[in-house]
């Protein structure tokens, strides 16, 4: 099987890559190797390749800084994927396309299902609500909502924060009254291998670790798995000023996921090997 994974140089498609190169033919694009928002490129690039698959890794993830730059977010997480659902369409291959728990407005108690309607309050997610839409006019489609992703070559994400911070001794910010579900990338891309193996019926999908926890919660868990003094700071989402509002309760219920055959980790046990892996 031929695979395109697009934004192979990120937090994600680098996993995503290395995985699949195991036992498939993987084109990598990197942003340098093909400009996403140009339109006839991606068609061009797409049909020289011939895939079987396409991975959309490509994402603008700026989440504050999109609410000044929405054109720049919607072509990137909107119109690309637009081109490559066309460029799918076209070769006849699959695309999947990753998403993000903020197409919801976090305005719940209990894990968000994929039955419950989108409501963005950012710029941001409403670019990428729009980038499922378009993904979505490929048959073969598979829309995969993350969340806190964190791992990958470079660390960067919330948890690599907390980590930096408790290894240091210093104290770590953390928000006592968000909600999440963390997704370790290496369980991310092990579960889209899964599902295009068993051939899961097409259509979107949250791919989070299992369970849910304040950014408090987590913060105490990493300290445990580190055998470290929680040095944490719990604040408030309203204390906190953001351009962009966060969806507050967020948490992700997997069960569909897990319905298809694919069952993902406790999010404990994803930091856990997580920081075992690089420590």
């Amino acid at each position: 099987m031929r695979v395109i994974v697009t934004g192979a140089a990120g937090q994600l498609g680098q996993v995503v890559a290395t995985l699949f190169s195991a036992t498939h033919d993987v084109v990598a694009l990197t942003r340098a190797e093909v400009d996403l928002t140009n339109h006839d490129s991606v068609l061009r690039r797409v049909a020289a390749a011939r895939p079987d698959v396409i991975i959309n890794c490509s994402a603008y993830n700026a989440v504050d800084q999109a609410e000044d730059d929405a054109s720049t977010a919607l072509a990137v997480n909107a119109f690309a994927v637009r081109s490559l659902a066309r460029a799918a369409n076209e070769a006849g291959a699959a695309l999947v396309h990753y998403s993000t728990d903020f197409v919801f407005d976090g305005g719940t108690t209990r894990p968000y299902t994929e039955e419950d309607l989108p409501g963005p309050r950012s710029v941001y997610g409403q670019s990428k609500l729009l980038g499922e839409f378009f993904a979505r006019d490929v048959p073969r489609h598979y829309v995969l909502r993350v969340e806190s992703l964190f791992g990958g070559p470079r660390p960067k994400s919330s948890i690599d924060r907390i980590i930096e911070a408790l290894a240091a001794d210093r104290e770590a910010r953390v928000f006592t009254d968000r909600v999440v579900s963390p997704s370790f990338v290496d369980d991310v891309a092990a579960a889209t291998q899964a599902l295009l193996t068993v051939a899961a019926p097409p259509g979107v999908y949250h791919c989070v670790n299992g369970g849910s926890a304040t950014w408090y919660d987590v913060g105490v868990h990493i300290a445990d798995v580190m055998r470290v003094t929680p040095r944490l700071a719990g604040v408030r989402v309203a204390d906190v000023p953001m351009k962009a509002p966060r969806p507050q309760y967020c948490a992700l219920s997997n069960a569909k996921l897990a319905a298809a055959g694919v069952s993902m980790p406790a999010w404990q046990d994803a930091i856990r090997r997580y920081i075992e892996r690089t420590q």
